[in-house]
């Protein structure tokens, strides 16, 4: 088709646009997995018009995703020339308005990778790139083994009746992040918080108390607060690692410099360590509850898995796709193009996908069946292009140790009630599993 016989989107029915755009739709996944199909079947591309919220292309299909995310000179994240002026998390009109009102007109409350586009991107992603390749990973894996060891131990010598999330999965990917940034243990109880509160901010469970919850502009308004108070803590982490450099991921960060030898701005380590705080610690917490949960509805992949443990590179793989625990990013188109035979106008917004492209059935065969054997798993669930996650490789070797060290332990596990996912968006997963566990003898 071309450009010329380009049609325009169409809406998507009400219920399929409030299902995946409004965060309560997500507590339902069985409604939500099911809007989901039915974007791709029907309509992948379509306008979701929800009050509230300005019009939103639903990007649903993992080819699109893709088409996207390889182009950011036309799909911006933050803003292109024009920074601010777009907002690269989906937020209603009341919290962006917020945003603005607190932030100088601009919608960029934070220096971090997400906000920015190439070359800026880039030049900021290079602070800590190095850190994050593979090769330079390894020499931390004997500390992330001891902190996989040392949790997985804690919870043999329970009597494993506990709340699999609360009680387990949230707290060891904290200890690894908050291990390699250098920080006290005895800071750990606030980094929870704050990182609960972070991506909490649409949950009614996890709402702060300086917030009035009711309001429109009530996420916007946690958000910004919640980053005010990672500000205050990490001011002091900047000061100490420029004054006593160790070797550690924060004097990276917090040493990072420009082309003229000055120290970047603050602000651009702040937004650093808040990212990496928080998506390294919720994600990698998600998809290690996600892979229990499945492994516990077929005990049969369990003995599989333990009696041949070179299988958990595609068990982590496999939950990463299954759980895809960050659900969307927003981008903003730069100018005309044809995606999927429809025109786009500059200005035209996307909700990118991720959770639907990971169940998209022209890339995985019987993709709602979690199955280790996928050759390729070409899941997305870290993103893709420029804007692929910068800590994927820290996270898959996260899972691997903790899956090496935690799934020979087990005898049996058994879901033990309700489980609830949290009410969001953005990036979450199962806020609660209780579980009875056996241990092996």
């Amino acid at each position: 088709m071309t450009t010329t016989e380009a049609r325009t989107a169409e809406a998507v029915p009400e219920s399929i646009a409030k299902q995946v755009v409004l965060p309560e739709g997500h507590r339902d996944e069985t409604a939500l997995f099911e809007a989901y199909r039915w974007l791709r079947e029907n309509n992948p591309v379509g306008v979701a018009l929800v009050d509230g919220y300005d019009p939103i292309h639903l990007v649903s299909k993992h080819a699109d995703i893709m088409e996207i995310e390889r182009q950011p000179q036309i799909f911006t994240s933050g803003g292109g020339e024009n920074k601010g002026f777009e907002n690269p998390i989906l937020t209603n009109q009341a919290g962006d308005e917020f945003t603005k009102s607190i932030n100088n007109g601009s919608l960029r409350i934070l220096e971090t990778l997400t906000y920015l586009d190439p070359p800026e991107h880039t030049v900021i992603k290079d602070i800590a790139l190095d850190w994050f390749r593979p090769g330079n990973l390894k020499q931390w894996e004997t500390r992330i083994r001891d902190l996989a060891r040392d949790s997985v131990s804690r919870l043999v010598e329970s009597d494993g009746q506990l709340d699999f999330v609360k009680d387990f999965s949230i707290h060891y990917p904290l200890h690894v992040i908050m291990s390699l940034f250098g920080v006290p243990a005895s800071d750990e109880p606030r980094m929870m918080a704050l990182t609960q509160d972070f991506f909490g901010v649409a949950d009614p469970d996890a709402a702060r108390e300086d917030v009035e919850p009711l309001t429109p502009a009530a996420a916007a308004q946690q958000w910004a607060a919640t980053i005010q108070d990672f500000f205050a803590y990490f001011g002091d982490l900047v000061d100490d690692r420029r004054a006593n450099p160790r070797d550690d991921l924060a004097t990276i960060i917090a040493n990072g410099r420009g082309e003229d030898g000055e120290y970047y701005p603050r602000e651009t380590a702040y937004g650093y360590f808040v990212a990496i705080a928080t998506a390294g610690h919720d994600t990698t917490s998600s998809t290690l509850s996600g892979g229990i949960h499945a492994l516990s509805q077929d005990p049969d992949l369990l003995r599989r898995i333990q009696g041949d443990l070179s299988l958990v590179p595609n068990l982590v793989n496999e939950s990463l796709r299954w759980a895809s625990p960050v659900k969307h990013f927003m981008r903003t188109a730069l100018s005309p193009y044809e995606l999927r035979g429809q025109k786009i106008e500059p200005g035209d917004r996307f909700m990118l996908l991720y959770q639907s492209g990971n169940r998209d059935a022209d890339v995985f065969d019987e993709p709602d069946v979690f199955n280790i054997d996928r050759r390729p798993n070409k899941h997305i669930a870290f993103g893709y292009g420029p804007h692929m996650c910068i800590g994927q490789h820290l996270a898959k070797i996260e899972l691997r140790i903790m899956f090496e060290e935690l799934l020979p332990k087990l005898e049996q596990i058994e879901i033990a009630g309700d489980t609830k996912v949290i009410q969001t968006n953005f990036v979450g997963g199962l806020k609660n599993m209780p579980v009875s566990l056996s241990f092996a003898k």
